[in-house]
């Protein structure tokens, strides 16, 4: 049986004018996995990343903390787009249209608590995306993300072994639209799983021809191990 697991990015930089780049957070968490996993004995012989910026430093800054394959293993690096997290910032101009053209961080600046300020529009806009009643405004309607997601994972399956193991770095979409598949969960409550995911969390599924089951989701003792509550970190 393969063993696929999806890593949720480290933190990005929430409020900045480029948020596809890792923060000084986001590459210490992607370290500590890779630390975590070298004591635990785990190889990567397969790794997956969507074509983010964040995708790829959280791959380099775990990979880097992790040990060299074993002698006579090689690692395979491949870039699949399927991965990539949906449009936020279409999603929030369509829900508020005054937010375009990089408003919006100029708008969260001024907010006493800008996390919670964007948590409160956000909602709303993935609900509008999520809705279905305004698909034609959005390059990439609700539906077409979950297939572009499916589909990724539907191609990764053709590329693992039996007994092999495969890791994706990717984002809290694609991982919530995965989960959502194996489990049913309905459109209007897959946004409560995505808000939950912490940053380089690690959801595990199983996989032998013709079934992936869940494992585990959103697992992130390697974080709490390092007893530093400051390390877990949602956005």
């Amino acid at each position: 049986m393969a063993a696929i697991y999806l890593v949720r990015h480290g933190q990005a930089s929430f409020g900045a004018a480029d948020y596809d780049q890792l923060s000084d957070l986001g590459v210490r968490q992607s370290a500590i996995l890779g630390q975590w996993l070298a004591q635990s004995g785990q190889e990567m012989p397969l790794v997956v990343t969507g074509s983010h910026l964040r995708h790829q430093q959280s791959s380099a800054a775990c990979i880097e903390a992790l040990a060299a394959p074993a002698a006579g293993r090689q690692r395979r690096m491949i870039q699949d787009e399927g991965f990539d997290e949906f449009d936020h910032k279409q999603v929030l101009a369509r829900y508020m249209p005054q937010f375009a053209d990089g408003l919006f961080s100029a708008y969260l600046e001024q907010q006493d608590n800008p996390e919670r300020a964007f948590q409160r529009v956000f909602v709303k806009a993935v609900a509008r995306w999520v809705g279905g009643e305004h698909d034609a405004e959005y390059h990439e309607p609700w539906p077409a993300f979950k297939a572009r997601c499916n589909g990724a994972m539907a191609r990764l399956l053709d590329q693992v072994g039996k007994g092999q193991s495969a890791w994706v770095f990717t984002s809290g979409g694609p991982i919530s639209v995965i989960c959502q598949q194996l489990l049913g969960i309905p459109d209007r409550q897959i946004f409560d799983v995505n808000w939950a995911l912490v940053n380089t969390s690690v959801t595990k599924l199983l996989y032998r021809p013709g079934r992936v089951s869940l494992s585990y989701m959103n697992n992130f003792s390697h974080l709490e191990r390092a007893c530093d509550p400051t390390l877990v970190s949602y956005r």
